[in-house]
């Protein structure tokens, strides 16, 4: 192919995915903690396997969440993903609990105490980006991998589709011209249905999906849209694949086409930057390219376990930047306190919004009234376009 003319793929999960199922949980976890106390801490990880759901990892927070509280919110999230199998049933799975206590040493680095500013609760680069591939400033074979499954199991749950099952997959490749997505190349998209349809019926219900979440005229030929290539997807789920909390970083963020620095999300309070730092990068990175100074823009951010202000901030425009780039970290730097502190004040992370981000991505999503996916806001575009218009 010419210079710029490329493939390029991408895959999503749905929320019935057995590592997504486990994402849901922790993170709901973390939304009871913070509603009850916002300076919670919590890291808690599930695996789930046929009808076990098992819950670990250490807490700082109410007495009132009691571990009868951490099975109601398993056994919840199940039921509203929609599992009621017999390999796998919010109600006959077995819940095994071992969450205990915080650390006293990593809470003595991440608290804030005396001159002491509140520390970074590990240490860890992260990455943000953002691009002008669609509305969302988001890389565009992530962006349709996730609408996809998002639209069948919106149908799912409407009752419109009723034989499709929550375990899917999706994975899109794109064909780049210029470096811009053209069309899809190549489509694939495995669904678990119910044993009374046969695979002529899911591909076409697949489909009607496929063809309304992407742009007129990108339909792949009809000889690279696979649907269920093994040909069977009934049994799914847990019952079919052991699941992990954080086993789907890239999915989460975008979809292989930027730098990730390897942390999961789900299950982390904010005070860890795993999580909360990733969404600033990715809140700095978007309004960079919302104020049109760059087509595309990589930030990275490094810190140290206990140390407030990041170790590094680097910024990478990718030879699409209309300003200088080291000057453009330091501005940044100047519009947002990047300590963990202030991010999450910046931010308002501090509250109950995270079960939400578990599936279909936590970029590109819109900002809600109730401060859900708050790091997608474009509330420094002005400011920026003041600072540099202004020389």
């Amino acid at each position: 192919m010419a210079k710029g003319d490329y493939l390029f793929t991408s895959e999503s999960v749905s929320e019935g995915h057995p590592d997504k199922i486990c994402d849901r949980i922790s993170d709901a976890i973390v939304d009871a903690y913070l509603a009850e106390d916002p300076h919670s801490r919590v890291a808690v990880e599930t695996l789930v396997t046929t009808n076990l759901i098992v819950l670990v990892g250490e807490v700082r927070g109410p007495s009132s969440i009691t571990s009868q509280s951490l099975e109601e919110i398993a056994r919840g999230c199940v039921r509203d993903i929609g599992y009621e199998q017999e390999g796998f049933h919010w109600q006959k799975a077995e819940v095994e609990i071992h969450v205990h206590a915080q650390s006293a040493d990593i809470a003595r680095g991440v608290d804030a105490s005396g001159n002491k500013d509140e520390g970074a609760g590990d240490q860890g680069v992260m990455f943000g980006f953002a691009c002008r591939e669609t509305e969302a400033l988001m890389p565009a074979p992530i962006h349709f991998a996730h609408g996809i499954l998002r639209s069948l199991a919106a149908a799912r749950h409407s009752g419109a589709e009723p034989h499709l099952g929550p375990d899917a997959k999706s994975q899109i490749t794109l064909h780049y011209v210029d470096r811009k997505p053209v069309r899809a190349a190549s489509i694939v998209v495995s669904t678990q249905h119910s044993a009374d349809i046969d695979q002529d019926e899911v591909r076409e219900i697949v489909r009607s999906h496929v063809v309304d979440v992407l742009p007129e005229g990108w339909m792949c030929e009809e000889e690279d849209f696979y649907v269920n290539p093994t040909g069977r997807f009934v049994i799914g789920g847990p019952d079919g694949d052991a699941g992990l909390t954080g086993r789907k970083i890239i999915v989460d963020t975008y979809g292989g086409a930027a730098l990730h620095g390897g942390g999961a999300f789900s299950g982390k309070d904010p005070s860890k930057v795993d999580r909360s730092a990733a969404y600033a990068a990715r809140y700095l990175a978007k309004n960079v390219v919302a104020a049109g100074l760059a087509e595309r823009c990589t930030l990275q951010l490094s810190y140290a376990i206990g140390v407030s202000k990041p170790l590094s901030v680097y910024v990478d425009t990718q030879n699409t930047g209309q300003v200088d780039e080291q000057r453009l970290a330091k501005v940044l730097q100047e519009l947002m306190d990047l300590s963990p502190r202030g991010i999450r004040e910046h931010l308002s992370l501090s509250r109950p919004i995270y079960a939400r981000t578990a599936a279909y991505g936590h970029f590109g999503r819109p900002p809600e009234p109730d401060g859900g996916f708050s790091w997608e806001r474009l509330d420094l575009v002005d400011k920026l376009k003041s600072v540099f218009n202004g020389g």
